[in-house]
């Protein structure tokens, strides 16, 4: 028997492609819609990237960006055989470690405590007092924080000297440092983090509190069986950009609260480069430094999104 076959009417023939430039003349407005995006990323996110050649030249303003001498691997070299690379990577990584572990679930407790409260009028007003501080600039942060741990006047030390006769160097204590700097953090940024959260616990079935409350759960084991697993993607995907930046703690807040009786432990990456690009001249090794930084980010993000889905979790891609 002659075998027929059956053509494919799901594959299109050749002719049947999309023309290029049609669908490009069809939806011409939403491409003229998508141009400042696509602008913005061109002009301040790829072409700077030719700037980190100068991580492998020696840069001088008078010779040009291109006439510079390439000196290779030189100022790397320099950094990591500079003495004061250990004490920037420990206050660094101490810095970040300690914004994992009291800042980052901070705002999933926050947003778990609000989820539960039943009142709409309490609830609304204190997310708009937890969401203000965010939008509170770091100088004035900083400022706030001045007045308040100062010794000449300072409320805090005032009623610590009230009842102990003392007074504590706050701002010049490198002991008091990381907890100030952590503090700040938790207050500025804390209810602004909570909004992702909410809108996720917002996609959390109902039904699912109904089926445990007849099963005699309460609200701890509803929260730990059912609340938290229904969100633990969006913390997974919140953690692994976090871990993107564990080498960037903010330069502002750190600078405005460094002086030279808290350097040896205020001193990070971002400081560091400020003061050896900005003041002192240096900008292919400043570049060098920040280089090191961004490399280092990415291959945490890749290692952290690698692990997030070996363990079974959904990753960025």
């Amino acid at each position: 028997m002659k075998q027929v076959t059956v053509p494919n009417v799901n594959k299109p023939s050749s002719g049947y492609r999309p023309n290029v430039l049609r669908r490009l003349q069809k939806d011409k407005w939403l491409y003229f819609l998508l141009l400042p995006g696509l602008l913005y990323f061109l002009l301040f996110k790829y072409v700077p990237m030719w700037g980190v050649l100068l991580a492998f030249k020696n840069y001088q303003p008078y010779t040009g960006f291109w006439n510079s001498e390439w000196v290779g691997v030189e100022h790397f070299r320099l950094f990591f055989s500079n003495p004061e690379f250990f004490m920037l990577l420990r206050n660094t990584l101490l810095l970040s470690f300690y914004n994992l572990l009291f800042f980052f679930p901070a705002p999933i407790i926050l947003a778990i405590l609000l989820n539960e409260v039943r009142i709409a009028f309490f609830k609304r007003s204190v997310q708009t007092m937890i969401y203000v501080p965010h939008f509170i600039s770091m100088v004035i942060v900083a400022s706030m924080t001045y007045v308040f741990l100062t010794t000449a006047g300072g409320p805090v030390n005032e009623l610590i000297y009230a009842y102990t006769g003392q007074k504590i160097e706050f701002l010049a204590s490198p002991d008091w440092f990381r907890p100030i700097i952590i503090l700040q953090t938790i207050w500025k940024e804390c209810g602004w983090g909570t909004i992702i959260f909410l809108a996720a616990l917002a996609a959390v079935d109902v039904e699912q509190y109904e089926a445990a409350i007849m099963d005699g759960a309460n609200r701890w084991k509803q929260i730990w069986h059912i609340t938290l697993p229904s969100i633990s993607s969006t913390i997974i995907i919140l953690l692994i950009l976090r871990m993107g930046n564990v080498l960037e703690n903010g330069f502002e807040q750190i600078y405005l609260l460094l002086n030279p009786l808290n350097r040896e432990v205020a001193e990070v990456f971002d400081t560091y480069v400020y003061m050896m690009g900005i003041t002192q001249g240096a900008f292919s090794y400043s570049t060098a430094v920040g280089l090191f930084k961004s490399i280092i980010g990415v291959i945490l993000v890749l290692g952290s999104n690698y692990l997030a889905k070996k363990f079974g979790q959904s990753g960025l891609y």
